[in-house]
């Protein structure tokens, strides 16, 4: 099975098979090193892995940076004299303002300097984590491989969660932040490094149901679509497994991501500010405000996001490793 650009199989070092003894005394040993061959998994080396899973997730999230403006816009806390925006009304409400139709890349910067590196952590820590756990636990075991990627979640997340908060404060309707830079150097004066961390323990806290309604969508979309399918590790399959998976982990998960961009985004452009970061402060005060229909604010763009994220990611990633691994066959002739 190929594998998801969030949870890599195992990176096996290539088997080197055991020589045959031959008959009579054994022989002298010799007094030098064996080389170790380069950890490999499908062709690849393991940072052709990672740069490959990293190169998808920029461009998963480069293209449909603008769906994701649309969402922000829907979920940051309006005022209460303000009504929620609808999906249209966030489309006219971004592109309003100056820059038009190109206010709905702002933050794409820091989107990009956050999604590169959260990757390769993720990447790194999941392997050392699983290969570690495997080695005591034993291979394919279900809880090593569950409890290794809680370790790279909370890792990766630790690493994209500020620029995300920066990401979603430049994306903000007359945002106050002229940029990446300034944006960071203003929020380190006002409010203090914790800023950029006031959501992680959401993040986190979202990103465990999402990975397991994903992966159980993804496995049971691409055994029905293999059924159907001459291939059923075909792009075409892994791709429409991971959209569906991708639609209704984003769906299942929404009322958590509201809460996160929320507290991204509090006191900034009329956005409420809470007395609290915790988790269930957050909920009761939105549900006071907007009732339970406040929880699934951009429910629509985050479904309409993720969807064709993973079938993009999948097509990067699946072109990725056929890249390095033509380039590698080149470096073997």
């Amino acid at each position: 099975m190929a594998a998801d650009y969030r949870t890599p199989d195992r990176l096996l070092p290539a088997a080197a098979e055991e020589p045959v003894a031959p008959p009579g005394p054994p022989p002298k040993p010799v007094l030098s090193v064996p080389a170790v061959p380069a950890a490999t998994h499908d062709g690849l080396r393991f940072w052709q892995y990672m740069l490959a899973g990293s190169v998808a997730g920029v461009v998963e999230h480069t293209v449909m940076f603008p769906v994701d403006t649309l969402k922000t816009h829907m979920q940051a806390g309006a005022l209460p004299c303000r009504p929620a925006l609808s999906l249209g009304a966030a489309l006219r409400n971004a592109v309003a303002g100056e820059g038009g139709a190109l206010a709905l890349y702002r933050g794409l910067p820091a989107m990009a300097l956050g999604a590169g590196p959260a990757h390769a952590v993720y990447f790194t820590v999941y392997e050392f984590a699983k290969s570690a756990l495997t080695d005591r636990f034993g291979p394919n075991n279900p809880a090593a491989h569950a409890a290794s990627g809680v370790l790279a979640t909370v890792a990766s997340d630790a690493v994209f969660t500020p620029m995300d908060t920066v990401k979603q404060r430049l994306q903000l309707t007359s945002s106050p932040y002229t940029g990446v830079r300034h944006c960071i150097r203003t929020v380190l004066r006002d409010e203090g490094l914790g800023a950029f961390f006031v959501s992680y323990r959401t993040t986190v806290v979202m990103n465990a149901p999402y990975t397991a309604v994903h992966f159980a969508t993804y496995e049971a979309a691409k055994r029905m679509l293999g059924d159907m399918a001459a291939d059923e590790e075909s792009l075409a399959v892994h791709a429409t497994a991971g959209a569906a998976a991708g639609a209704l982990a984003a769906a299942v998960t929404t009322p958590l991501d509201v809460v996160k961009t929320q507290l991204q985004c509090q006191g900034v452009c009329g956005c409420e500010r809470f007395s609290s970061s915790s988790i269930g402060d957050v909920f009761r005060t939105i549900i006071k405000r907007d009732g339970y229909s406040g929880l699934m604010r951009g429910w629509k763009p985050r479904m309409l996001f993720h969807a064709p994220a993973a079938a993009i990611c999948w097509s990067t990633y699946e072109a990725s490793k056929s890249f390095f691994e033509r380039f590698n066959e080149e470096r073997r002739k």
